[in-house]
């Protein structure tokens, strides 16, 4: 059974949620929230495995929530619900450090089944039409100037490989490898490796 940290500015929306998570069977909601400042202060007292969050709300929306959770190095998986015309958000709460996107329409066994990945450790959800989205409307600006090893190195992150594999698949030591990692998110000017790949393939490089 998931515990579920629910924030959403609307009760009526909170309530609707919860009801159909228990019903599932699969989730509960430990504790809800109407903003992202209340959800830090009932995050402190009771940990949840998932936070499902709304992206606009007053006080401190989604985006500040997943924002100073990261800042305290607290890297509780985040679920944002948005809607098409979120777009330049859903930029802005990827970059934040949110860990999947799901459309305010979304049927329970989806919801149910993303919260569940996210929990068990999957780095990032989103629908295809919502990447695609972010692809058309994302304009890049700059050229990445990439090595033919850390173009070789990318790919591989993006077909998932540890940095311990990358290693014994192009015959360097862990520790060269996790310096071309560290470079490569430095060049992309990304977070972590998810995004990493995530604006590599915004860029056509992979």
């Amino acid at each position: 059974m998931l515990n579920i940290g629910l924030v959403d500015d609307q009760e009526l929306v909170r309530k609707g949620i919860a009801g159909l998570l228990a019903l599932s069977g699969k989730a509960i909601v430990g504790w809800e929230a109407n903003n992202g400042a209340a959800a830090l202060i009932a995050l402190a007292n009771n940990p949840v495995d998932v936070i499902l969050a709304d992206i606009r709300m007053p006080v401190m929306d989604g985006i500040e929530l997943v924002k100073a959770l990261r800042a305290q190095q607290n890297f509780t998986p985040v679920l944002m619900l948005t809607t098409f015309d979120d777009s330049e958000l859903f930029v802005q709460s990827l970059k934040a450090g949110a860990n999947g996107f799901l459309l305010k329409d979304v049927s329970l066994q989806k919801l149910v089944s993303s919260l569940e990945a996210l929990a068990q450790g999957t780095d990032f959800l989103a629908e295809a039409a919502m990447l695609q989205e972010f692809q058309r409307s994302k304009n890049i600006e700059q050229k990445i100037d990439l090595s033919q090893r850390e173009l070789q190195i990318l790919r591989l992150l993006a077909g998932g490989f540890s940095n311990k594999e990358i290693a014994r698949a192009v015959f360097l030591a862990e520790g060269t490898v996790r310096n071309h990692v560290s470079n490569l998110l430095a060049k992309l000017d990304c977070r972590d490796r998810t995004q990493a790949v995530l604006k590599a393939i915004n860029l056509g490089i992979v």
